[in-house]
């Protein structure tokens, strides 16, 4: 059910597909979408959340693997494994942000959920940055709000999607780019 809505968000847009569209794409009885999600944006709020973590394991973000594995690791390292994490999280949801993007200007829950979305990627952000400014000393001039700013920019989804989709580079060059960046932006030379 989730595939088939996301595939008719992508085709036709979030606002655009009823939930009865939905669930004769997925070939279930409107009323099974209705008890399992309860709503068109409980559903897209599920695809979201599946999407950024992999599985369906209610683990937040911050408890998942490669955080503990990023922040275990050597400053350099951290920024790769941050890098990576955020290119496998983004070749998963970025049609669902796309999807969401169009929608929070014609709809005011799709809005307050892509600022959601937008909160929990700045709160992942400035842990692995406070993490990182306590194993190293960051580039000369350079705060941990300054390098928050720095890690979000340089890892938006519109910045994947530019590059990636319009842009043609592969999600790995896209990776090593932000890692490379973020190497030379937070740390000393």
């Amino acid at each position: 059910m989730r595939r088939a809505a996301l595939d008719l968000f992508v085709e036709q847009g979030y606002v655009a597909s009823s939930m009865q569209a939905i669930a004769r794409r997925a070939g279930v009885a409107v009323q099974t979408l209705y008890f399992t999600f309860g709503t068109k944006r409980a559903l897209l709020t599920e695809i979201l959340d599946t999407a950024v973590a992999g599985d369906d394991d209610p683990v937040p973000t911050l408890e998942r693997p490669w955080v503990a594995r990023a922040l275990a690791a050597e400053p350099v390292e951290q920024l790769r494994l941050q890098a990576r994490a955020a290119r496998e999280i983004y070749e998963r949801v970025a049609p669902v942000l796309a999807v969401m993007r169009g929608a929070a200007s014609a709809d005011p829950e799709i809005a307050e959920l892509w600022e959601t979305n937008n909160a929990q990627r700045a709160t992942v952000q400035n842990h692995l940055i406070e993490a990182l400014a306590g194993k190293t000393t960051l580039r000369a001039g350079m705060d941990t709000t300054t390098a928050v700013d720095i890690a979000l920019a340089l890892q938006t989804p519109e910045t994947y999607q530019f590059l990636t989709a319009r842009r043609g580079w592969s999600p790995e060059r896209w990776e090593h780019w932000v890692a490379d960046a973020l190497t030379t932006q937070l740390l000393p030379a």
